[in-house]
């Protein structure tokens, strides 16, 4: 067990194969306490990133931990969403379907990220990690936001460095990354599909 806990990017990628196994399915319903707890063992990651990313991990972190608590009493991600709107709540701060769009742009993330990181060349993560935060999340961040990420992503950590946090070799990393790339995209559908099929739009 102890291999495992060591391997956070085998954890991530297997909870995220076990999840689009249930969103392929088309007949389970995707459990909130599944889903929060696949999408807290990403939390690692943003943390393995510096100080470039530590915005996002902490939000990141809070938004899970929030899906996690609503699990107690919400049993799927669907009925989370009816709920909100149902009470008309959904954009509103703090509600749980703000905070399910919020970690799904964050899964989103990693996954661009992941992407990058297989078609770059060299050590350096300023590039791949540019281009993930452009792509996902500098559209809905403020310029302070976006200028201090920009300034963090010279303390980002070489590819190295970080295949080192995540306790990978370069060969074992790319077929973890490959695997989380391949189980998150219909994860990452299936969450967008609950809300544009509910006329919620995901762009806010």
């Amino acid at each position: 067990m102890a291999g495992e806990e060591g391997k956070p990017l085998r954890r991530i990628a297997e909870a995220f194969e076990g999840l689009a196994d249930t969103v392929s399915s088309r007949t389970a319903a995707v459990e909130v306490a599944t889903f929060s707890r696949a999408c807290s063992r990403v939390s690692v990651l943003f943390g393995c990133l510096g100080i470039a990313f530590k915005f996002a991990e902490m939000d990141y972190v809070s938004k899970v931990e929030d899906l996690s608590e609503a699990s107690k009493s919400i049993s799927l991600l669907h009925s989370l969403l009816d709920l909100d709107v149902e009470k008309n709540c959904v954009r509103q701060a703090g509600s749980h379907s703000r905070n399910l769009l919020r970690v799904k742009r964050g899964l989103d993330m990693v996954k661009v990220l992941f992407e990058q990181i297989l078609v770059s060349e060299g050590n350096s993560l300023k590039g791949p990690a540019s281009v993930a935060y452009a792509k996902v999340f500098a559209p809905h961040h403020g310029w302070a936001i976006r200028k201090a990420v920009a300034a963090g992503m010279y303390a980002l950590p070489t590819k190295a460095q970080l295949l080192k946090k995540l306790n990978e070799d370069e060969a074992s990393a790319k077929v973890q990354m490959q695997n989380y790339i391949r189980a998150s995209a219909p994860v990452i559908l299936y969450i967008e599909e609950l809300f544009l099929s509910r006329k919620l739009g995901i762009d806010w």
